[in-house]
């Protein structure tokens, strides 16, 4: 029986995991202008993290798209950096300044539906990102690859 994907259970072109390992370079949260995706639930969550009230968090760090919450951006030289992205703490480092409770969408980066549709389209994100991270570090295992993938917000 094939997945929702089309594949054969345990047949992903990952079956064997992928590495990857986070370097702090923050390529994943800048470049174009885009959408930090996040939940009511993870709202309420950065709020505390933040130690504001949910209003003042939402007036200052969010915003509305196609009627649903993502953070805000600012220009930098880089690109359109997330709002939570801390580049002057740690040097040669970029950091999450909400890292214990970034959303959904961060936590399961690299492992996103459209990045693990082919190892052609792993590789071209690999590149445009360009993230250092992937294809290094630890090796990821297929269980916990398809629970990252599958917890990605659409």
């Amino acid at each position: 029986m094939a997945d929702q994907r089309g594949e054969p259970p345990g047949r992903e072109w990952y079956a064997d995991g992928l590495c990857f390992s986070c370097t702090q370079c923050g390529n994943c949260c800048t470049g174009p202008a885009g959408t930090v995706w996040f939940s009511k639930a993870e709202g309420a969550g950065i709020a505390e993290e933040l130690g504001l009230d949910e209003p003042t968090f939402y007036r200052r760090y969010a915003r509305r798209v196609d009627g649903r919450w993502s953070l805000k951006e600012r220009q930098t030289p880089r690109g359109h950096d997330c709002i939570m992205l801390d580049r002057d703490s740690t040097p040669g480092k970029a950091v999450c300044s909400i890292y214990p409770r970034r959303p959904a969408q961060c936590r399961t980066w690299p492992f996103w539906p459209e990045n693990l549709a082919s190892q052609r389209a792993w590789n071209t994100s690999k590149r445009r990102t360009p993230c250092p991270g992937m294809d290094n570090g630890v090796l990821v295992p297929l269980t916990k690859i398809r629970i990252l993938r599958d917890s990605t917000p659409q």
